[in-house]
């Protein structure tokens, strides 16, 4: 990175920071999220908006905590949104999406069966952050998902496994260390670049027929390393850096979901490609 640009990224944060302070966020409904629309079972989607969106969290998330900003979001704009917990492990509340991540989408399919028969609709569209934009598409691609979802968002989702900026190559040498992993939370384990999960998720092609993907990742993921290894390949597939469309953002992994209003602009540009306004830094006030 240039030296002007280390210095003006301080900057860039107060002014991003500030900016999402002011602007009519999710987050000060926070305190009564789920009273707010989000997950209202009673919602019909309007013409306007045909489609109940499904949110899917990251690792170590939960129903409500990924969403506090992004639920909100969607719900002012309209939308009939709900989201799910998945991969529970026993005695550890709160903290999900550490179970094996094929059962975990044996869940969302329930879940998104829920959502329809509730909405009346055909089809859902699904935003998925970190594990949450990756584990979807083994519910496309093995359980059928692909017939129930129009489009699949993904922000910052780890497509094609981590290295974890290098640590997970350093497993074979602490014998045994592996094993633990994927007995104790094997969530964790078919996230590792190479492993046997990621082999057939991305066996014979990203993507499947008749889904529309979006992939928005951050130059500054610490977490999905490199940073290029969320995107996909195929027909029907935007894959988005968050600072092509805003420089002076610097949202990192967890960021992205939970408080990137841009990043959300973008989601929202996917979920209605008809209506789509450009993305800049100038849509942290929208």
């Amino acid at each position: 990175m240039l030296p002007w640009r280390r210095l003006l990224r301080p900057l860039a944060v107060l002014t991003l920071t500030a900016a999402a302070l002011v602007a009519p966020t999710g987050a000060a409904q926070a305190a009564s999220a789920p009273s707010s629309g989000w997950n209202n079972w009673s919602c019909k989607p309007s013409a306007a908006h045909p489609r109940p969106v499904v949110l899917v969290h990251g690792t170590f998330g939960n129903s409500v905590d990924n969403w506090l900003g992004l639920a909100p979001y969607l719900v002012h704009r309209g939308y009939c949104v709900y989201s799910l917990d998945y991969g529970q492990l026993p005695g550890v509340p709160f903290f999900n999406g550490l179970g094996p991540i094929d059962k975990s989408a044996g869940q969302l399919d329930v879940f998104v069966d829920k959502v329809l028969a509730a909405t009346g609709s055909a089809k859902t569209d699904i935003i998925g952050h970190s594990q949450g934009g990756m584990m979807p598409r083994y519910y496309l691609k093995f359980l059928g998902g692909a017939e129930k979802v129009n489009a699949l968002v993904g922000l910052a989702p780890d497509n094609h496994g981590t290295t974890l900026l290098g640590f997970t190559k350093l497993l074979p040498y602490f014998p045994g260390a592996e094993d633990l992993i994927s007995t104790a939370t094997p969530g964790l384990a078919d996230q590792i670049a190479g492993s046997a999960f990621q082999q057939k998720l991305n066996e014979g092609g990203d993507t499947v027929p008749g889904v529309k993907y979006t992939v928005i990742a951050t130059q500054y993921d610490e977490v999905v390393t490199p940073y290029r290894s969320a995107f996909l390949n195929g027909p029907n597939v935007r894959n988005v850096v968050l600072q092509d469309l805003c420089v002076l953002d610097l949202s990192e992994h967890v960021a992205i979901g939970l408080t990137d209003r841009i990043a959300w602009h973008e989601a929202l540009n996917a979920l209605d490609p008809a209506h789509a306004e450009r993305t800049t830094c100038a849509s942290v006030f929208d």
